[in-house]
């Protein structure tokens, strides 16, 4: 396999971002709110993860979860974050904005795109929901869109490997194919399959948090009851099975 393939990581903290780094990733993902597919992280998480870390950072720029058509003032609040987060250091803005009938809504991505600057511009995976994905990446080349991630409209890339693959074909070097959603147990073939030059993935392991055993049957959450005593971390070691796997 090509050590040419670069490894990203999906995470939803600043420690995650550490174990990332750790497990070999050579780029990360910041959100927040992954059990929501991944929302715009704090400032502060931003600020300190550009301490920490050796690895460029992109960030999420995602107000709400469910869908991606947004209000005039979620569109405001994501300029706001857009630029906030290019002043303080991240290395790329990740975002995907769309219309209501899930076509690109190139009007508002070209702001986010102007509001980047010199920033690597990403469109995550609404790309994925768009009923012709094919005008949609046209939408994004156009408008200067550096990458997109996609694992070809499906929830798996072994699901969506035929339109990944037709997807780059079409692209042609326009712009930047990510695979998302590659595991210890599919990148071997996806790579192969693609002859893709970056992947996408996440994985996480269970860390326990005491401190509110005393009251456990507390909660704090709304409709869904996680307990309350346990949180997930980036899981290093099955990131760092990727990575070898890419470098080898």
């Amino acid at each position: 396999m090509s050590k040419d393939i670069l490894l990203e990581v999906c995470c939803g903290s600043v420690d995650d971002t550490i174990e990332a780094q750790a497990g070999g990733a050579d780029r990360v993902e910041l959100n927040s709110s992954i059990f929501f597919g991944g929302l715009t992280p704090s400032l502060g998480s931003l600020i300190e993860a550009k301490k920490r870390l050796k690895i460029p950072v992109m960030v999420m720029i995602r107000p709400r979860g469910g869908g991606f058509c947004y209000t005039d003032t979620e569109f405001e609040i994501m300029k706001h974050d857009t630029r906030l987060a290019v002043e303080n250091g991240a290395d790329g803005i990740v975002f995907g904005i769309l219309k209501s009938d899930g076509t690109v809504d190139e009007k508002r991505c070209e702001e986010i795109v102007k509001l980047s600057k010199d920033k690597d511009t990403v469109f995550h995976r609404a790309i994925d929901v768009a009923p012709d994905p094919f005008k949609a990446l046209d939408s994004l080349i156009n408008l200067g869109i550096k990458r997109v991630l996609t694992t070809g409209q499906q929830n798996t890339p072994e699901e969506g490997l035929d339109l990944i693959i037709d997807l780059m074909k079409y692209a042609a070097g326009r712009i930047e194919i990510l695979i998302g959603s590659v595991t210890p147990f599919n990148v071997d073939y996806i790579v192969e399959k693609t002859r893709c030059t970056q992947v996408h993935m996440a994985s996480f392991r269970t860390e326990r948090d005491t401190s509110t055993l005393a009251r456990p049957h507390i909660y704090y959450g709304f409709a869904l009851y996680p307990p309350e005593d346990r949180y997930e971390l980036a899981n290093r070691n099955v990131i760092s099975i990727v990575n070898n796997k890419l470098k080898k």
